[in-house]
Formats: structure tokens, sequence, C-alpha cells
């Protein structure tokens, strides 16, 4: 008899320690009472009456799941290999147990799908400029699908789209033919520029024929100072023109 009442003792005991369970702060316990969804409960400690009742924990903190390298075929039918990684949170937990039946899973192969259909609508020069509205429109997509799970997409970021040797080969020669047309470019408004700043001086210039000789003397004594060889520099006629009315002025004298 007194077998019997330890025994009896030891299971109310047992039984008693196994209704507590102790939640963390991130923590929350989805309560089932017969098979039914009763309500959320926690952080901290809660009673969870044993046989009647189920419990199912939720984790409430960000979680970062990384999307596996996924071919990806853009619009303009080139071939890269894009990943990616996305972080999301709980945000109800009844919803993310009673709606789906694993939602790390089920958002991560959504994430892998909405990754190959959004980037396929892309052309290749869209996907490497862009890929801030990439990421917003990804996520965009995924939060719509995930809102019925309690979940909520806080960010989306695509990490590396990795090409073909020949497509990065394609791609540098196109840069570089880029470069040469901006450079054909700025060189061919330099020398619109220059040439309008020289039609305005040869314009100023032949306003005052005394400009010209002193402008002729200047280039000479530069030349002069600059450069130890002979150079043979032409005589504007009006030079010589003056030269010779001073000759004849002093042989009539």
């Amino acid at each position: 008899m007194m077998n019997v009442m330890f025994w009896v003792i030891g299971i109310l005991v047992i039984f008693l320690f196994s209704m507590f369970r102790v939640l963390r702060e991130y923590e929350r316990g989805v309560i089932f009472t017969l098979g039914r969804f009763w309500k959320v409960k926690g952080p901290g400690l809660i009673i969870v009456v044993p046989i009647i009742q189920q419990m199912v924990r939720v984790q409430l903190r960000t979680v970062v799941m990384d999307v596996p390298t996924q071919d990806v075929i853009s619009r303009d039918n080139v071939s890269v290999k894009v990943n990616a990684v996305v972080y999301f949170r709980v945000i109800e937990p009844d919803k993310s147990i009673i709606q789906v039946e694993n939602y790390f899973e089920a958002v991560s192969q959504l994430a892998q799908t909405t990754l190959r259909s959004v980037l396929g609508q892309h052309e290749l020069d869209e996907m490497l400029s862009e890929r801030d509205k990439l990421n917003a429109d990804i996520q965009t997509i995924l939060d719509e699908h995930t809102n019925a799970w309690g979940i909520k997409i806080a960010t989306v970021e695509i990490k590396h789209i990795d090409l073909d040797e020949s497509m990065i080969r394609a791609i540098a020669k196109q840069a570089e033919a880029e470069r040469d047309r901006r450079a054909k470019i700025i060189h061919a408004e330099g020398e619109l520029q220059a040439s309008a700043k020289l039609a305005k001086a040869a314009e100023v210039l032949s306003q005052q024929p005394q400009a010209i000789q002193l402008r002729y003397l200047q280039t000479l004594a530069t030349i002069g100072t600059e450069n130890n060889s002979t150079i043979v520099f032409p005589v504007p006629m009006d030079m010589v023109n003056a030269v010779q009315e001073a000759i004849g002025k002093f042989s009539t004298s």
C-alpha cells in the first residue's frame, strides 16, 4: 500500500512540474487545447496542462536566410548565377504555425522562385546597375505572399551576380568603347570651343592693325627667349611698307 502511495505521489509531482514552461523574451508559445488553437502565451512562466494541451515554441528574432545560387536567364538571353540573402521575422506566431507547415522552408522556396522570376524580367545591364530597385521589388512580392503566414520580410539583398568569362570580356570591351566615345566627344567639344575663341580673337585683331604688330613682336620675343635655334619668321607686309616709307622720307630730306 505504501509503495502505491509513493508511486501516486511521484506521478502527481511529475505531472505538476510538467505543467510549467519557461519562455524567453524572444519566444512565444502557441497553445492547442485538444487539438484546437487556444491562444499565444509568453514570455516568462506559463502553465500547459499535460495531455490536454500542447505547446509549439516560435521564435520572434530576425532570421537570416541565405538563398542558394540560382541560374537566371535575363530578358536579353544572358545566363547568370545569382544568390541573395533574406531577412525576415515572425510577427504572428499563431499564423506561422497554423497557416503553413514549415515557414522557414516555405520562405526559402518562395524566395528562390521569386528571385528567378523578377530577375528574368530585366536585362543584364539593369541587374548590374539597378540592384536596389530589384531588391525592393523582390521584397514587396515576398512580403505580399508571406503576410498570410504571419511573417514580415524586412530586407532582401542580392549578394552576387556571376557571369561567364566570355560575357565579362564582352562587358569590358563595351566599357572601353564607351570610354573612347566619351573621350572623342570631349575632345571635339574642346576643339569647338577653341575655334570659337580663336575666331573671336581674330575678329578683334582685324579691327586693330597695331594690335597685330604688337602680337607679332611679342611672339618673336617669346621665341627668342625660349629657343636657342635659328628660326626663319616671315615679316608682315605692313611692317615692310612702314620701313620703306621711313627710308623714302629720309632719302628725300
